[in-house]
């Protein structure tokens, strides 16, 4: 069996977390990489992971490619998991009035500037024989033609803009990284702290488990075919409208 890396980018969060033990679950998985600002978990150990710190700046990108530089070929599976809809500084904007100039670089650094960037260092590593699966969160709301309520404009915005950059990284992907397929992916409402002021208005059925987006996500990977276009998904393998 050929030797197969895992890659999970903001492993930091919940979703990045469930994508660990999922991608360590996967017998066919010889190695997980996980990527995040502050290291390990002390609840995570497997002789299988590796965990590496990043900041998230361009420099320190760089360096975590380097790193990878030896399972360059056998990257397989690509999962960034980076994103933000609120923080001490930012919040959900109701009305045009609540827009600020920092809470859009804030939300659009998070959501698009960082998985843009990673996309540009990672393309070297993951050019190979194997197909290679990468999926990077997006949202539904980030959907134009399915946008019908409006607000949270920071958030949208970024999410519609990380759709554009994703599609027009497939585009030149097709032509350099033909083994790779890129997916934008929608994980529904998960019971993470980005969802958690938000709960209290979704159905019990709605929101889902770390565990059960993450399952849902790995296996849409695996059955992912290299076609050089881009997928736009929900947690329950249905094509979203731009």
């Amino acid at each position: 069996m050929a030797l197969t890396t895992a890659l999970v980018l903001g492993a930091g969060g919940g979703l990045g977390k469930a994508m660990v033990q999922q991608f360590l679950a996967d017998p066919s998985i010889s190695r997980v990489v996980a990527v995040s600002r502050n290291g390990c978990p002390a609840d995570v150990a497997d002789a299988r992971l590796d965990w590496l710190v990043s900041d998230y700046s361009e420099q320190s990108m760089t360096s975590v490619v380097a790193q990878l530089t030896p399972s360059k070929g056998t990257v397989t599976r690509v999962c960034l998991c980076h994103g933000l809809l609120h923080s001490e500084s930012v919040w959900p904007e109701k009305r045009l009035e609540d827009i600020t100039a920092d809470a859009l670089h804030e939300v659009f650094h998070a959501n698009t500037v960082v998985p843009a960037l990673w996309l540009k260092h990672l393309h070297s590593l993951l050019k190979g024989a194997l197909p290679c699966a990468v999926a990077v969160l997006s949202a539904r709301v980030g959907s134009i033609g399915d946008n019908r309520l409006g607000g949270w404009y920071a958030y949208r915005t970024s999410k519609s803009a990380l759709n554009m950059m994703l599609q027009t990284t497939a585009v030149e992907y097709s032509r350099r990284v033909k083994n790779v397929k890129l997916i934008s992916f929608h994980p529904g409402t998960t019971d993470t702290a980005l969802s958690k002021p938000f709960q209290a208005a979704v159905p019990t059925d709605k929101l889902f488990t770390t565990e059960f987006v993450a399952g849902r996500l790995a296996t849409i990977m695996a059955s992912a075919e290299p076609d050089g276009q881009l997928a736009y998904l929900d947690w329950d393998n249905k094509t979203i409208p731009w």
